[in-house]
């Protein structure tokens, strides 16, 4: 049996700010137990919610070696969905309100827990054939592993792989004040090493030092190794080209199952869509104080509010498409400022048309995806991307941007051929996004059974983690051969 450890920042159910919460907390209980033992390892964040809290049990505690500092770290463990979880407990580290803080906060915290995680091997006495790391916060793990560790007989046979979720987020920090932390050899900080533009990179440094490299889908992969994607990492994936490898991410279908979901009100699947799925409409309309009407277009969008997510294309038409179409819109998000008080703004403009929750609840978004017909994501790039996923599976079609994982998983709708499960837009221009939602609004509007045919295909799509998790496994086999 192989054993594997998920090194990583956050988790569900434990703690979750973003989508790689839901890839690590989701990811472990799909590989086949009897061939794979998969654990995985968290910081204890304070902020962690009290009902989880109680359930971590006390394993051990000893003391890491951080650079000239010693510092204490306590290990706690519990279960979820079978898997089994370690919790990495230092109240200097990770005290406060939230999961991460300011940079040089992080790149401190973070290395202690990427130190932290390969002591815990000998503490617990697992002895992983390859440790998982995922973005930047434990990319420093293979570096630590590979001068500082790998001289000791367990873990000499320890492989790594390292997953990018999001290239934009780095861990980019000064030279002198990271080699100072992480007492880590002078060579480690040049650019063969994790030095960029004259800082420390703790995302570089688990592309250069880890065995094989991923991320979220196989179009991410090509992007982010072009200037325009590869935010300045672009000329080192490039040259470590050869083991990077694009696997899309895959939906938790247990999780995400409007026949099952206990947030939906009025449970549907396929068979019954054309029944259930107004009804979630009616309910989402009531609850959101709109307008009840059957025949109205709805657009969803539960996102956080920035440029990536192509904010900047909705701000761009939104007067002029709320003020001339028939549409409503259904928005659950935070972010800037600048747009949170745009849809502020338009929803006290158009109250008929436009309602913005400025915050997020689980909830609601399962009750969005189940009750819009289309869901909006004009991404700037999105790795992988969740919400098309969970659209297609409540049978709401995706209207996105042809760029990463929105271009893997969504094809565009043929007229012709009645095929496609989705409306994508290639160039970043807000009327070509405009363009796309009046081609749905069309169809939906004139030619309803052709549009029920494309909420059936999106529903008939398989992006359960089955098949991701086949080409995982593929890559351990091979990193335990070579």
């Amino acid at each position: 049996m192989k054993k594997i450890l998920f090194a990583a920042s956050e988790a569900v159910p434990f703690i979750k700010t973003g989508g790689l919460a839901d890839v690590v907390g989701s990811l472990p209980k799909y590989f086949n137990k009897m061939k794979y033992d998969v654990r995985v390892i968290l910081p204890r964040y304070l902020c962690m919610e009290e009902e989880f809290q109680k359930k971590l049990e006390f394993v051990t505690q000893f003391s890491v070696e951080l650079g000239w500092r010693k510092q204490n770290a306590g290990i706690y463990q519990a279960k979820a969905d079978g898997i089994q979880y370690y919790f990495v407990e230092n109240d200097f580290y990770f005290a406060g309100y939230h999961p991460y803080g300011e940079i040089y906060q992080d790149v401190e915290k973070f290395a202690f827990f990427s130190k932290a995680a390969l002591d815990t091997l000998e503490k617990i006495d697992f002895w992983p054939d390859i440790i998982h790391c995922h973005d930047w916060q434990t990319g420093m793990v293979p570096v630590f592993l590979e001068k500082l560790y790998k001289q000791r007989e367990p873990y000499q046979k320890i492989r790594t792989m390292f997953s990018i979720h999001n290239i934009r987020f780095q861990g980019r920090w000064m030279l002198h004040e990271v080699q100072d932390v992480t007492g880590l050899p002078s060579e480690v900080f040049t650019p063969q090493g994790i030095e960029t533009y004259g800082e420390s990179n703790y995302l570089k440094g688990g592309i250069v030092y880890s065995d094989v490299v991923t991320t979220v889908s196989k179009s991410y992969a090509m992007e982010i190794m072009t200037p325009e994607g590869g935010e300045g990492l672009d000329g080192v994936l490039r040259h470590y080209s050869f083991k990077l490898f694009g696997i899309v991410n895959g939906l938790d279908y247990q999780f995400y199952n409007p026949k099952t979901d206990p947030y939906v009100r009025y449970p549907f699947q396929a068979s019954n869509l054309a029944v259930q799925k107004p009804k979630n409409k009616q309910y989402l309309q009531e609850l959101l104080h709109l307008p009840k009407q059957d025949d109205v277009f709805m657009i969803g969008m539960v996102s956080r509010m920035s440029d990536q997510k192509g904010m900047d294309l909705v701000a761009a038409i939104l007067d002029e498409f709320l003020g001339t179409e028939k549409v409503q819109m259904v928005v659950l998000g935070t972010g800037e400022e600048r747009y949170e008080n745009m849809f502020r703004y338009f929803a006290s403009k158009y109250p008929d048309k436009l309602s913005a929750t400025i915050g997020y609840s689980e909830e609601m978004a399962h009750r969005i995806y189940a009750g819009v017909d289309a869901f909006l994501m004009p991404s700037l790039f999105e790795p992988c991307g969740l919400c098309q996923l969970i659209s297609l599976r409540y049978g709401t079609v995706p209207m996105v941007r042809e760029t990463g994982g929105l271009k893997d998983t969504v094809e565009p709708y043929n007229k012709f051929t009645q095929e496609g499960t989705g409306f994508s837009f290639a160039n970043y221009h807000a009327q070509e996004m405009a363009q796309i939602m009046r081609a749905a609004m069309q169809l939906y509007y004139t030619r309803p059974e052709d549009w029920k045919g494309l909420m059936q295909r999106g529903m008939a799509m398989d992006f359960s983690w089955d098949s991701s998790v086949e080409e995982y496994e593929k890559l351990y086999e091979s990193l335990c051969e070579a």
